[in-house]
């Protein structure tokens, strides 16, 4: 009697979930499928670099050394996604086939590896242009931001990195992920509006130390604290990515959250101690 009643309750749950059946084509031309992920990522590009443009602007830097970055910071961001996917994720299947890492256009990228290329990226760049590497990191975090908010939107149109099941009254069937077997933690939007709420505090603090005047560093360590103890915390409702088993410990998404939280930690203590300002700064990093 007890196990008719307990499965009455899972098909009414899953029944009350949220149906998501949204085909990821938005549109063909020519042929040429054009798909919602895709809009959503060219679109998150476009603010992402009017962020990083009011920021450089503001600071003074002319037009031809801001657009100069978009060559370091697209070829960072795929280069260390794709490697990312590749190292952290899916060693055991590329370490045999060494050439498929270059066909990133399959799929197969991960956000952890996208912020190591990233920042790899801006500290080239900062070296090239004579910047210090954290005034450079503080001007892009709006712009990683929106980036962080942009990837994972286009994660839920596709129905893809999905989360846990549940029976949460917010629950989502996926049908193009397992035909809507289970409700599921729509992970992907906890995601999308962690970034949101990092970009609001990166402007509420940038706004309380009045922009140029805050201390070199403070956005840095302020988005990389934020962003990966809310992407440890999201871990917990998402999906495993990789072989671990459920009850195994940590996430590999978790283990890749640690250090560069505390790194992200560090940075914001050693802002907040020296309060060095950005004109003060030059000779920092040298």
């Amino acid at each position: 009697m007890e196990d008719g009643v307990f499965l009455e309750e899972q098909v009414l749950q899953q029944s009350q979930a949220i149906i998501f059946n949204l085909d990821p084509v938005a549109f063909s031309v020519f042929g040429v499928e054009i798909r919602y992920y895709g809009i959503v990522f060219s679109l998150t590009l476009i603010i992402a670099f009017l962020f990083w443009n009011w920021q450089m602007k503001r600071g003074g830097y002319k037009k031809e050394m801001i657009d100069s970055f978009l060559f370091y910071g697209i070829i960072g961001t795929v280069v260390g996604a794709r490697l990312g996917h590749c190292l952290f994720y899916s060693w055991d299947y590329y370490s045999k086939h060494l050439l498929e890492i270059l066909r990133f256009w399959e799929g197969g990228l991960a956000s952890h590896g996208a912020t190591i290329g990233l920042l790899t990226a801006l500290y080239i760049y900062s070296r090239v242009h004579k910047m210090s590497y954290f005034e450079t990191v503080d001007r892009f975090s709006f712009s990683a931001a929106i980036g962080a908010s942009g990837v994972r939107l286009g994660n839920f149109l596709n129905s893809e990195i999905v989360g846990r099941t549940t029976d949460l009254p917010w629950a989502v069937r996926f049908m193009r992920y397992d035909n809507g077997e289970f409700a599921r933690h729509p992970s992907q939007l906890y995601e999308f509006a962690m970034g949101i709420v990092i970009l609001l505090a990166l402007l509420i603090i940038d706004k309380i130390f009045a922009g140029e005047k805050r201390p070199c560093g403070l956005l840095t360590g302020v988005f990389l604290s934020l962003y990966f103890i809310g992407r440890f915390l999201v871990e917990f409702f998402k999906e495993y990515q990789t072989g671990l088993a459920q009850g195994a410990g940590l996430t590999m998404g978790q283990y890749l959250s640690i250090i560069p939280f505390v790194f992200g930690a560090t940075v914001l203590i050693w802002s907040l101690k020296t309060g060095r300002h950005y004109q003060d700064n030059k000779d920092l990093d040298k």
